[in-house]
């Protein structure tokens, strides 16, 4: 079985990097992590994924100032020479341009924090709470120009709890994330495959 190479990327500790990691060990699964990237150097992912053997790269958005487009490009030549064939966001704080989005489109998925189309962009766990939601989730989707705003992959819910918080609910749905991204992701590498 082919396995497609994987990059992930983060932003900070990674925990749904560590979930797709964990799932990629299995030799079965369709991904082979090939790099994980982060915006961050600071970042506690990139450790984790060097003691899993994956070779971790950060580069600095701050070192390219308001040139986003720059920056997407040496993020882009890391991916390709890493032989990259598919790309999952796991917790990387930065909008993408269209230029990436467009480069990558149909080989990117992401996962957000709501029941899309419901509460794209920040703040998802509140807004859910503050609209008497009865239940909250995470989608993972398909990456395309607009924000949260592609084609969805899958989807997992729990229901709110009388008195969760923001953060009891987002503590409560991690679990969740961990076992839906390396599903979805799966998903993702059939759809990619049926298209060779």
């Amino acid at each position: 079985m082919k396995r497609l190479k994987l990059a992930i990327l983060i932003s900070g500790r990674g925990s749904n990097m560590e979930a797709l990691l964990k799932a990629a060990a299995a030799p079965d699964y369709p991904a082979e992590p090939v790099l994980v990237l982060s915006n961050r150097p600071d970042a506690i992912g990139l450790e984790t994924a060097l003691e899993a053997g994956v070779p971790s790269l950060a580069i600095d958005h701050k070192a390219y100032g308001k040139d986003r487009e720059a920056f997407e490009r040496a993020m882009d030549a890391a991916l390709t020479d890493a032989g990259t064939e598919i790309i999952a966001l796991a917790g990387f704080m930065r909008v993408l341009t269209p230029w990436f989005v467009e480069k990558w489109q149909g080989r990117m998925i992401n996962i957000h924090p709501s029941l899309l189309p419901k509460y794209k962009g920040l703040d998802t766990h509140q807004r859910a709470l503050d609209a008497g939601d009865a239940e909250a989730g995470a989608t993972v989707h398909w990456v395309s120009p607009g924000v949260d705003d592609g084609e969805i992959i899958q989807q997992a819910s729990l229901p709110i709890l009388p008195g969760d918080t923001t953060d009891s609910l987002a503590a409560r749905l991690l679990p969740v994330e961990h076992q839906l991204y390396p599903a979805a992701l799966a998903r993702a590498c059939a759809a990619i495959k049926a298209r060779l």
